[in-house]
């Protein structure tokens, strides 16, 4: 290999190291943050076969598998738009992520993500005036309570993450009671 060769070869490693710091560094700064005051508006109890995630703030009770024993919660928000709105009107609301107790960064785990509406939001939603996401698909309502819409958002499953399948049968089992 000649000495050129081995010069452009370095310098193409050298902005790949960059650019991979770089990607690192937004990742990391655009990572949800997760919730250090979790004991005021939540609670976990413990039954013989599943865990409760009770959060008083929003009035829902969200059952669990006892292996999520240890999980975490992460507030994070969700954003939209009023579709048709000049200037372009953007809405945002409360996102609880439940996430899995042996999710790492190197190793994640699919996470049970919660958005909050309002009872006005989600009719807007309903009525197609409001998208959340991307996809041409709405959030599939989870449970309610008199005040919120409890909601699994689009596609939020797509990239097929370890325990995908677990989450679709938390899912499916109905969890989360409105109170």
């Amino acid at each position: 290999m000649s000495l050129k060769t081995k010069i452009v070869v370095i310098i193409f490693l050298f902005l790949l190291l960059i650019i991979l710091i770089i990607y690192k560094i937004q990742q990391t700064n655009n990572s949800p943050k997760i919730s250090e005051n979790t004991s005021e508006t939540t609670s976990t109890t413990t039954k013989d076969t599943q865990l409760e995630y009770t959060n008083s703030e929003y009035g829902f009770i969200l059952s669990l598998p006892k292996s999520w024993q240890g999980y975490t919660l992460i507030k994070t928000t969700w954003d939209g738009n009023l579709i048709d709105s000049e200037p372009t009107q953007k809405i945002s609301g409360p996102r609880i992520i439940i996430r899995h107790p042996l999710w790492t960064v190197e190793n994640p785990r699919q996470d049970i993500p919660v958005m909050i509406f309002t009872k006005d939001q989600w009719n807007l939603i309903e009525q197609e005036k409001l998208a959340v996401s991307a996809a041409p698909i709405v959030p599939s309502e989870l449970g309610n309570n008199s005040r919120y819409i409890f909601a699994l958002p689009a596609r939020y499953n797509f990239s097929f993450l370890v325990g995908f399948e677990e989450v679709e049968d938390i899912i499916k089992s109905q969890p989360l009671k409105g109170f």
